[in-house]
């Protein structure tokens, strides 16, 4: 028996709940009086929620119940469920909301809401979405749940809701007309439409480059823009939608698995991106073993308790997001410049991130800006990491090539090494006799280069040896050939056909070039150098053994000796 106490106390709590009920349907009906049918009539504040820890409760025990401790539904409240908990929200819509109606759920992850009416004949289901039904078989196949409301224009209607999730709901609940809907969807789907887009464009030149270029980094990232893409397609809702409606089991695990396999993956593009490896080797391990670590967790993610679920989840994806902008910050502390600016394109990203995770693990409510603010930041890094990629592989093409130039090119005056020379000069043997002309070999060396040196500022040789290959380029032709030898030492190809005069001739004009005034020099400061002269192919045809011949000719002249040419046919002469 209750005591006269306990009886007083429940008739209190059963006025207090229906002055609410009644409170609630009195701000409904002013609300949808008042509101246009293009705008959205949020139920906070006005409808009634209540969690059922034990999930047992029909719907119509529910209603019957005048015991249950309903509180007004506040925006913004973060309700902790898990598998087995329940949570109730009752509405009143009154006569005068019309038809074309519908009670909107902006969360594609809820795991199912159940619309109840309450009528004079008793409780029906009016229809049910959530990611453990296909998204097909919804009354409204929509990104997520919409269910339609039959409203009746001579009397007000009761509605339950029953929402049920593994982790903590907080999503906003509203009556929206078709009129707003629809337009307000449109919006969301060019929004969609242009993240998507991006991502497919980049996904498309990151695979094309990988190919074409042969950079394995363009590979890793395209695996990370279709990872993301995915990951974003299960949590905006379009992946239930259009690419898996039949599939509720997927539908339910892939918002929560995706997000990590994606992590894992730009994780794995940063190590290659900023060449890890080469870097800090044990911290590149490191990051491959949190990497790998992904499809492990996503694995897991995919096979425990529902409930769970997030509990691997969040803490993934957020070490992923730090361990990635850390290592981007690490290198750009190293010089690398383009981890900079991959760091400037992350940060958007990888905060943005921190709301859904948040919303995920119940500490903020789940609102359009969680939802909404990832896409757009990806629509912002994706573009701009592909044109850091590009900038990042062009400087390396071009530090290749330069590293493949000095195995053919003097780094110091630009000029053709000894290997290149020596091949010019078999291929002018082998066409001065197939052709039956002359061409002439010169080496040119300086005479006293110490004592030369010390004429020029305080880089007197490389100086020297820069003056010396602008004059010898001054006597060149297009066709011939200049090359630098040595330290002092160049070599000079002149193609023929040279008449013998002119083969006769070649080294003078080499001496008397050089001998002419240097620019902003004192007219008797020039540059002395020795020459040594062949014909070829008169003076031979093996060019190892001409250019042989040439260096010893100047390496046996006297370095006090007028003589200047030094010529092979004198040489056999003699």
């Amino acid at each position: 028996m209750w005591s006269p106490d306990a009886v007083r106390w429940r008739l209190v709590r059963l006025l207090c709940t229906l002055l609410l009920a009644g409170l609630g349907s009195t701000a409904l009906a002013q609300a949808v009086a008042g509101e246009p049918r293009n705008q959205t009539i949020p139920l906070a504040g006005i409808a009634q929620a209540w969690i059922d820890d034990n999930g047992s409760r029909t719907a119509a025990g529910v209603l019957q119940d005048s015991t249950i401790p309903w509180n007004t539904l506040q925006t913004g409240a973060i309700h902790r469920l898990r598998t087995g908990k329940v949570l109730w929200v009752r509405f009143t819509a009154p006569a005068e909301a019309g038809e074309g109606w519908f009670l909107q759920i902006q969360y594609p992850s809820v795991n199912l809401a159940t619309l109840y009416l309450a009528d004079a004949s008793g409780v029906h289901d009016a229809g049910s979405a959530g990611d453990s039904l296909p998204v097909a078989d919804w009354p409204v196949p929509h990104r997520f749940p919409l269910l339609p409301l039959s409203l009746r224009p001579d009397a007000a209607r009761r509605y339950l809701v029953r929402i049920e999730n593994p982790h903590s709901f907080s999503a906003s609940l509203e009556l929206v007309h078709l009129q707003h809907a629809g337009p307000a969807e449109q919006r969301s789907s060019f929004l969609l439409g242009v993240y998507f887009g991006l991502a497919g464009l980049a996904a498309a030149v990151a695979l094309l480059s990988s190919v074409v270029l042969r950079d394995g980094t363009y590979g890793r990232y395209f695996l990370a823009i279709v990872a993301m893409a995915m990951a974003q397609a299960a949590a905006t809702g379009v992946g239930g939608l259009m690419l898996w409606p039949r599939s509720p089991w997927w539908n339910d695990v892939s918002s929560l698995l995706l997000p990590v396999l994606a992590g894992a993956a730009f994780l794995w593009f940063f190590a290659s991106a900023v060449s890890l490896s080469q870097r800090y080797l044990r911290l590149h391990r490191g990051l491959l073993v949190l990497a790998g670590a992904g499809p492990v967790v996503a694995l897991a993610v995919a096979l425990v308790e529902p409930s769970m679920r997030f509990r691997l989840q969040v803490p993934y994806v957020a070490c992923a997001c730090i361990a990635g902008a850390s290592i981007l910050f690490w290198a750009g502390r190293r010089g690398d410049r383009h981890a900079r600016w991959m760091l400037w394109a992350l940060l958007p990203v990888a905060s943005s991130a921190l709301l859904p995770l948040a919303g995920t693990w119940g500490l903020i409510p789940v609102s359009a800006l969680t939802l909404n603010a990832m896409p757009l930041a990806i629509a912002f890094e994706l573009p701009a990491l592909l044109v850091i990629l590009m900038l990042r592989s062009q400087e390396r093409r071009e530090h290749g090539r330069r590293l493949l130039g000095l195995y053919r090119i003097d780094p110091a005056t630009g000029l053709p090494n000894t290997q290149v020379f020596r091949k010019r000069l078999a291929v002018a043997i082998e066409r001065a006799e197939r052709m039956k002309y002359r061409s002439v070999v010169l080496l040119v060396e300086v005479a006293h280069p110490q004592e030369a040196g010390r004429d020029f500022d305080e880089r007197g040789p490389s100086t020297l040896a820069l003056h010396l290959a602008g004059r010898l380029l001054s006597v060149a032709r297009e066709v011939d050939t200049v090359a630098r030898l040595g330290d002092h030492r160049f070599g000079l190809l002149f193609e023929g056909p040279l008449s013998a005069k002119e083969a006769a001739g070649a080294g003078q004009r080499v001496v008397a070039r050089c001998l002419m005034p240097l620019p902003n020099r004192p007219l008797a400061q020039t540059i002395q150098v020795r020459v040594a002269q062949a014909v070829v192919p008169h003076d031979g045809t093996d060019p190892q053994q001409v250019l042989a011949r040439l260096h010893a000719r100047l390496a046996g002249a006297r370095p006090d000796g007028r003589r200047a040419i030094h010529v092979l046919g004198a040489e056999a002469a003699a």
